[in-house]
């Protein structure tokens, strides 16, 4: 049995009829997947509405920093909102990470929902507020993508008080990715490349005795390579209990040095058990996993079992 770490703070889990902010802190998002995304919701009993700017647009951002930084602030404020759901990544967040309203999120705390860029608000929020998070798709839902399962999986870290448990896939490309042992820690991390643009903010949490979760997409070898070695001669990775990898989608480049690769050789030296494989990321039949909590790290049964982000 997993122990709490009763110093972590979990939001109430969502029930039917809880309202839910759609809201766009990075790039600017699709109304029409939005859309599905909202039936998603409806169906689960949940009220999504979409925050007053949720469909802004400035260049590659959702609307201007005052804007994207309003529909969040306005989410934690409202006693009305139980919940927030991200509608896609992108880049954005760390623009905006100091602007949120800390005071009013410790005295509210809310389930927040999202991956890829999203990791630098639940970063700024762990860092702010001790909270934990969902690490799972966006509102702006691809059903190719995402599909039953993927649904079904968000449904039960959002909407139970359950140990969420995910289990390696062998057809998953970093399914080879494996250092043997069992660990067991704070899970934290999410999208490798803001997890590296953390580095020498006050954002970056201390990894002492986590499990570290990485996942990225569209990014060659080399640059993974560059972005682990970067966490590693900061000193990051120094008293990890262990490592989670996830999918990383699309990181190949035509080299002859693969991405299995790189994760290989700058994650197996550190001594602590890796297990890759598991279906959390920017791939297909994408999981979702809290973020905050604590998890136990198993390659014997090649599982990754974390503790609820909600109470």
């Amino acid at each position: 049995m997993i122990s709490e770490d009763t110093t972590v703070v979990r939001p109430p889990v969502l029930r039917p009829g809880d309202t839910v902010l759609l809201v766009s802190p990075s790039g600017p998002t699709s109304p029409e997947r939005v859309a599905r995304g909202m039936e998603l919701l409806t169906g689960w009993g949940l009220r999504p509405v979409p925050a007053p700017n949720a469909y802004a647009r400035h260049g590659y951002l959702a609307g201007t920093d005052d804007l994207r930084a309003a529909d969040l602030n306005a989410a934690f404020a409202d006693p009305a909102i139980r919940g927030v759901i991200c509608t896609r990544g992108g880049y954005g967040a760390q623009r905006i990470v100091d602007a949120i309203d800390m005071a009013a999120v410790r005295r509210d705390p809310k389930v927040v929902a999202g991956f890829s860029d999203i990791t630098a608000l639940q970063f700024a929020l762990w860092r702010g507020a001790r909270l934990a998070g969902v690490h799972g798709p966006g509102a702006a839902w691809r059903d190719e993508r995402t599909p039953l399962r993927s649904a079904e999986s968000l449904h039960a870290a959002l909407m139970t008080t359950e140990p969420v448990s995910i289990t390696a896939v062998p057809t998953e490309e970093t399914f080879g990715v494996r250092v043997p042992g069992r660990a067991t820690g704070t899970l934290l991390g999410g999208n490798l490349c803001m997890i590296a643009a953390s580095i020498g903010t006050p954002d970056l949490p201390d990894l002492t005795g986590a499990v570290l979760l990485i996942e990225d997409v569209q990014e060659p070898p080399y640059k993974v390579d560059r972005m682990l070695t970067h966490l590693r001669r900061a000193g990051a990775l120094d008293g990890l209990a262990g490592v989670a990898v996830g999918q990383f989608t699309d990181c190949g480049d035509g080299w002859d040095t693969t991405i299995v690769d790189v994760l290989t050789e700058r994650l197996g030296d550190l001594g602590v058990p890796v297990l890759g494989g598991l279906p959390i990321g920017h791939g297909p039949n994408q999981l979702t996993i809290p973020v905050g909590t604590t998890t136990t790290l198993d390659t014997i049964t090649a599982t990754l079992t974390t503790l609820p982000a909600v109470r």
